[in-house]
């Protein structure tokens, strides 16, 4: 089976590694693994096929699925600001961001829009907090912490910062908070609405994924990766081959290898069932 849903022939070489992102990627467009990409897993799991999840979303919104992963037990998440042991629920690598950091980020946003304007939140190794103003569409985790102010409740490492305006926004926030911060951190752009995600400068999915492939001896080559945002691009870009769901936002159409059908079609179940084909003697 050669897929070519682009246009162009799929790979004829199997993959060592299938690294994807979750949400509008993996997932449907219900937040749901659709069956045909559960029996993709598993099958993916049985023809020696490392598949990792590689998610914006933080540890306490990865553990849900965890058992889609068990077979290898390790998620990266945050935008790689931390890597889940899954089977253990352990964190096993984080590169948050110093109290020192997240200050001099927040100040700096506070002065360009307004202390009344900008409202921040908190994902940690130990879970989320929050200023009162910060509204989220998830329901809060039980044992948060509210605050006026986000300096009030820091821990010793941040792994991703959020913030949003209750002033005006359009899909330029994510590029408009970096501006401001400059060198100080970075922010990714996974397609959330009106939020910026801020982590640790250098801090990227493909850093992450690169550095926990390379203890495995897994290099680029042997290494397929799906997206859809922003945020993937440079998992995409560095991944020997590279998948972007039709969905997608049209930079990463332009900049993947290849297009695979969108979430709401099992575009990544063909993608590992493609993979797993070519094991097949």
């Amino acid at each position: 089976m050669v897929g070519v849903s682009d246009g162009a022939p799929w790979p004829t070489r199997p993959p060592r590694l299938v690294a994807t992102d979750l949400d509008n990627t993996l997932l449907g467009p219900d937040g749901e693994i659709a069956p045909r990409t559960q029996r993709a897993l598993r099958a993916a799991a049985g023809a020696g096929i490392l598949v990792v999840f590689v998610s914006a979303r933080p540890l306490r919104r990865l553990r849900e699925l965890s058992a889609h992963v068990a077979g290898h037990g390790v998620a990266i998440c945050s935008n790689g600001a931390a890597v889940l042991d899954v089977g253990a629920d352990v964190v096993v690598a984080e590169q948050g961001m110093a109290p020192d950091v997240v200050v001099r980020v927040v100040t700096l946003l506070r002065d360009a829009w307004g202390a009344d304007q900008v409202h921040f939140a908190a994902e940690h190794a130990g879970g989320f907090d929050k200023e009162a103003g910060f509204t989220d569409s998830y329901v809060v985790p039980t044992g948060s912490r509210t605050a006026d102010r986000i300096e009030e409740v820091l821990t010793d490492s941040t792994l991703k910062l959020l913030v949003r305006t209750s002033g005006p926004w359009d899909h330029t926030f994510p590029a408009r908070v970096a501006r401001v911060i400059g060198d100080e951190a970075l922010v990714a752009d996974s397609g959330a609405p009106g939020l910026g995600e801020i982590s640790a400068a250098g801090v990227t999915k493909a850093v992450t994924l690169e550095r926990w492939a390379a203890d495995r001896g897994i290099g680029p080559d042997d290494v397929w990766a799906c997206g859809d945002a922003p945020n993937d691009l440079p998992m995409l870009t560095w991944a020997g081959t590279s998948f972007a769901v039709a969905n997608a936002f049209p930079e990463v159409l332009a900049a993947a290898t290849h297009t695979c059908p969108s979430n709401a079609d099992d575009g990544v179940a063909q993608v590992l069932e493609h993979a797993i084909s070519l094991t097949t003697p």
